[in-house]
């Protein structure tokens, strides 16, 4: 039925949100060229507001847990399973007040109304996969920002997104460069569920009537900790949370 149902709805929910991504290129130009950071940000944040709640057109409940209290004078480093496009929006918004930037892959920075713009503009860190010290140096660069302005960064450590909600391995590497830079910045896991059954059956059409969930897990100060040890324990808080445990996570 959900399937069935995707073929109706999908169209309606592909028109709405690309009709929001290109009202609000415009806008974040003009936020930007005159008005600053500031104002970019709330244009940035008031399109992930109609981008997250665009998914309700789908049927869709949208779910945001954050039981932690959080601090707003230190970067945060948020650790993330990743599952599809759609973990995003919702990210952006929910966590607005923490100036969270991504790391992306730079063919993003292109052609793509809104999103590229706010990618290149919005303080993120945008690499070359193909290219290693490019990547360091903008990783180098996105932990300054952070330091400097006490913003926060999201990073997907699976590399690639799970098309089928099983969680790979953690990598190390992003962390552990931004934590040379950052090395008071809290760890903050975050588990993500169910984006990745709203494209279970590819572009189109979506799957009506998931659940998607998003749950703030508890922060890992990183203390005298190795990366390699931090980025496990996030990991394994996030299989905790998706009943995906492994043997011997730490």
């Amino acid at each position: 039925m959900n399937k069935f149902l995707g073929y109706i709805f999908s169209l309606l929910f592909y028109i709405s949100f690309g009709l929001a991504l290109v009202i609000f290129h415009p806008i974040q130009w003009v936020c930007y060229k005159f008005f600053g950071y500031k104002a970019h940000k709330a244009s940035v944040d008031a399109l992930n507001f109609f981008l997250t709640y665009t998914d309700l057109l789908m049927g869709c409940s949208i779910t945001f847990i954050n039981q932690q209290n959080l601090p707003t004078d230190r970067p945060i480093i948020f650790v993330a399973n990743h599952q599809s496009m759609y973990d995003i929006p919702g990210l952006i918004w929910f966590l607005r007040k923490h100036h969270v930037k991504f790391i992306s892959k730079i063919e993003l920075t292109k052609g793509i109304p809104s999103i590229s713009y706010n990618l290149k503009y919005g303080g993120g860190a945008n690499i070359n996969r193909k290219d290693s010290k490019q990547a360091v140096s903008e990783l180098i660069k996105l932990g300054r920002r952070m330091k400097e302005n006490n913003w926060s960064a999201m990073i997907f450590p699976e590399g690639t997104r799970a098309k089928d909600g099983q969680m790979k391995a953690f990598q190390v590497g992003g962390i552990a460069t931004l934590l040379k830079k950052v090395p008071n910045a809290l760890i903050v896991p975050v588990a993500i569920e169910n984006s990745w059954k709203l494209v279970q059956y590819g572009f189109y059409p979506l799957s009506f009537g998931e659940k998607l969930r998003w749950t703030v897990l508890t922060p890992i100060e990183p203390g005298n900790k190795n990366p390699e040890d931090i980025v496990l324990e996030a990991e394994h808080a996030i299989r905790i949370k998706l009943n995906q445990v492994i043997s011997n996570p730490i």
